[in-house]
């Protein structure tokens, strides 16, 4: 920001972890500058799958640390892009979700040019791993303060925050945060309650922040990251399970590089990072065919 000549930070909170830590972060780099926490305009940007839990815990932390919190729902311009571009308002396929996953990325970034800001963007290194974001939505930013922590770096760091806070209100909506299942929530909610939870499309962030650790750190071949894996994890995933949630890391790990390629800056936490900037170079049409041959053998 100081190279920049920027004075304001904005953030999209939707009540996850990755937001939540983001939001923490960019009020102490304010405190660190000298400026008002108010610099912070951390936004929340309601849509058709917003559960009221996430949107008020996204809110009280933002609060809490002295942001400016800005509530902007944006169904009403999805629903008008979808009219531009032919689609039903019923029709929840993947552009129903990417729609506002873009839209949400162009109203942040046009706000931090309103105010003479950056765009902090949350997006996690397990996340660009797993390509699990939409391509030019929650994939852009101007600076992801996030994309060198795992997700359980990133939980971590809540956690410690909810653990050391003597603010009781933050403490205990980092607690109910650190409770949330993980998810996008781009599809329609019942009930209001959480429904789409990415941990049921990707696999457990745990067990995937471990195969990160094992193939992409240490080297390990996928196989023997699987027989490490089928002793760690024995109590909690059958051996069958392994296979396929390792199976499925190895294909997006592959097929979701073309999302690397373009990234952001944003701080390198650990020695391994995903930035062409740091060295992580790979085609985007490179073949898995090896990694998955290592693991059926």
């Amino acid at each position: 920001m100081t190279y920049a000549g920027l004075d304001h930070c904005v953030v999209g909170i939707s009540g996850g972890v990755d937001s939540t830590l983001c939001v923490m972060i960019c009020a102490m780099a304010m405190k660190k500058m000298g400026l008002p926490s108010t610099n912070v305009v951390a936004c929340t940007l309601p849509c058709f799958g917003t559960s009221s839990r996430t949107k008020s815990n996204a809110i009280i932390v933002a609060e809490q640390v002295g942001a400016e919190v800005r509530v902007i729902d944006i169904g009403e311009s999805v629903y008008k892009h979808f009219d531009d571009i032919g689609h039903a308002h019923d029709d929840y396929s993947i552009a129903f979700e990417n729609a506002q996953a873009r839209e949400r990325t162009q109203v942040l970034m046009d706000i931090a040019n309103k105010v003479n800001g950056l765009d902090v963007g949350t997006e996690d290194l397990s996340e660009f791993v797993d390509g699990w974001c939409t391509y030019n939505g929650d994939h852009t930013s101007m600076y992801d303060v996030n994309m060198g922590l795992t997700k359980t770096q990133v939980r971590a760091g809540v956690r410690y925050i909810a653990q050391h806070t003597e603010d009781k209100v933050l403490a205990d909506a980092l607690w109910d945060v650190l409770d949330c299942p993980v998810t996008p929530e781009l599809l329609p909610i019942t009930n209001d309650e959480i429904e789409q939870k990415s941990e049921e499309n990707v696999g457990s962030y745990s067990l995937q922040d471990f195969f990160t650790h094992k193939i992409a750190i240490c080297g390990f071949s996928p196989a023997k990251t699987l027989r490490i894996a089928k002793l760690v994890w024995h109590d909690e995933f059958s051996d069958e399970d392994l296979v396929k949630w390792l199976t499925s890391y190895c294909k997006r790990f592959f097929s979701q590089q073309f999302k690397r390629s373009c990234l952001m800056d944003g701080p390198a936490v650990e020695d391994f990072s995903v930035s062409p900037r740091n060295g992580f170079l790979i085609p985007s049409d490179a073949e898995n065919s090896l990694f998955l041959k290592s693991i059926e053998e």
